[in-house]
């Protein structure tokens, strides 16, 4: 995982919204973050959140967060669309189909699948939250910048 993995804070003028990785109905391209979703989507939801916050929030927090607001509301795309935006704005992504808030409301899973998914094109273990993925570059950065080791010298 490359580092330009990680969102840069600062706003580029002249940077061009780019495509999402995956469709918004490419929900069966990953079965296995489909089914997650639509069993237990504030999981989903608390793991793209860690991420998008950069390990400010922890992913337990959202999920309880998203799960009481569900319940309570119904409208769990209340928390879920501010962080739709977010991550576009941090990883310039365009904005469509339409806004974030129409796609979450309309489309709530179909919108969760494919952040899940876009975070894990870009090089993220999305079960290990945010720590772990440093941790995981981390060791990655260590680990080329030493030179092998070779035992027992030169023979011929």
């Amino acid at each position: 995982m490359s580092s330009s993995n990680y969102p840069n804070q600062e706003f580029d003028p002249k940077a061009t919204e780019g495509p999402w990785s995956s469709g918004l109905c490419d929900c069966f391209s990953d079965c296995s973050t489909c089914c997650l979703t639509y069993w237990c989507p504030w999981i989903t939801f608390g793991r793209i959140a860690e991420i998008v916050d950069q390990g400010s929030s922890s992913c337990g927090v959202n999920c309880a967060l998203y799960f009481i607001i569900a319940w309570l509301t119904g409208c769990s795309c209340l928390l879920s669309c501010g962080y739709r935006s977010k991550m576009r704005h941090q990883y310039m992504l365009k904005d469509s189909p339409c806004g974030d808030c129409l796609v979450h409301v309309f489309c709530e899973l179909c919108a969760l699948c494919q952040e899940y998914r876009e975070l894990k094109s870009r090089g993220f273990d999305m079960s290990l939250g945010w720590q772990g993925n440093l941790e995981k570059q981390n060791k990655g950065l260590a680990m080329a910048s030493t030179a092998p080791v070779v035992e027992g010298g030169m023979t011929r």
